[in-house]
């Protein structure tokens, strides 16, 4: 037993934080960041929570799925960056939607959406659950260093989200893969005040090692293309959308140059967004929904890799 996607919904915050703005306190402008990333702009969370932009992502998904809270039967919520350690952003989204079904998150950093998609997929091969609520939000605003120019320019704040309903084809193929890597890109955990613990614990701020992400980044989208088109006996140019994670331009832009895609067919939000980690792709494709192109019986590839180093790659046909 497979599944659908029956609906799709997106959130951001109303703050457009541009690059212009950004130089007002860094040393920094619109004239380095942008052919650096592809960024010009990013929307940063003032007076909303993370659980209100869960919780609109989800209505809109539930509404366009024609589905209602009380319908659903799980409800999964990637993120790395919840309004609260516990509960889990999921159970707050819950609580907010008016369901009473269980919830939980799961954290594989940027690729944690379709790595959520195979944890649903799970369910519904084993008959707990018809309908699924799958949630990507993220709030990296709280976890950068806004003094440190190189990530801080990078990173926006939103959610996304897919409503699932047993039955179906898809996945056509799935792969998730980890290179285990801890130091690349990481957000160092809380200290604590415990007076028995006598490690040293640095800012949790976000780190990264930019040009070893940007290599794992290019192979991870070649390798996941390649993969799932082999997986599903079908070939790379009969794939009609992809929709990557949104890292950085010059990664989406390597990766379509080695593979030999057709540009019209990459999906880009990032100019507008900057990096959601988790949250790119399904905001991507809620774009790409909304807007008419994608349709019945076309290919659309989802590939998102990030921290840990994790990759979650799946291949679905439209219905």
């Amino acid at each position: 037993m497979g599944f659908r996607i029956l609906g799709t919904g997106s959130a951001l915050p109303a703050r457009s934080v541009t690059n212009d703005d950004l130089s007002e306190f860094l040393d920094t402008s619109d004239e380095w960041i942008f052919p650096r990333t592809g960024i010009r702009s990013r929307r940063i969370c003032t007076s909303e929570s993370l659980d209100d932009l869960a919780c609109e992502a989800s209505r809109g998904a539930l509404e366009a799925a024609g589905v209602t809270p009380d319908q659903l039967d799980l409800i999964i919520c990637s993120t790395t960056s919840g309004d609260h350690l516990i509960p889990a952003e999921a159970c707050a989204i819950a609580e907010r939607l008016g369901a009473t079904c269980p919830a939980f998150d799961v954290s594989a950093a940027c690729a944690g959406f379709v790595f959520a998609l195979d944890v649903a997929d799970g369910y519904f091969a084993r008959g707990r659950a018809e309908r699924v609520l799958v949630v990507a939000a993220e709030k990296m605003s709280r976890l950068v260093d806004w003094g440190d120019r190189a990530t801080c320019v990078l990173f926006g704040d939103g959610a996304a989200a897919a409503v699932l309903s047993a039955g179906g084809q898809n996945p056509l193929a799935m792969r998730l893969e980890t290179e285990p890597s801890v130091e690349i890109l990481h957000v160092p955990g809380i200290g604590g005040s415990s007076p028995y613990d006598a490690t040293e614990h640095p800012a949790s701020s976000l780190s990264m090692e930019g040009r070893r992400v940007f290599k794992f980044g290019v192979n991870a989208i070649c390798t996941s293309v390649t993969e799932l088109a082999r997986e599903a006996g079908v070939a790379v140019e009969d794939i009609d959308h992809f929709v990557f994670h949104q890292a950085n331009e010059r990664i989406l832009s390597s990766a379509v140059a080695r593979l030999g895609l057709d540009d019209e067919k990459v999906v880009r939000s990032l100019a507008e967004t900057g990096n959601i980690s988790s949250a790119c792709v399904p905001l991507a494709l809620d774009r790409l929904v909304r807007s008419g192109q994608l349709g019945p019986g076309q290919l659309v590839a989802l590939v998102g890799f990030g921290a840990g180093l994790d990759t979650g790659a799946c291949l679905l046909r439209w219905e």
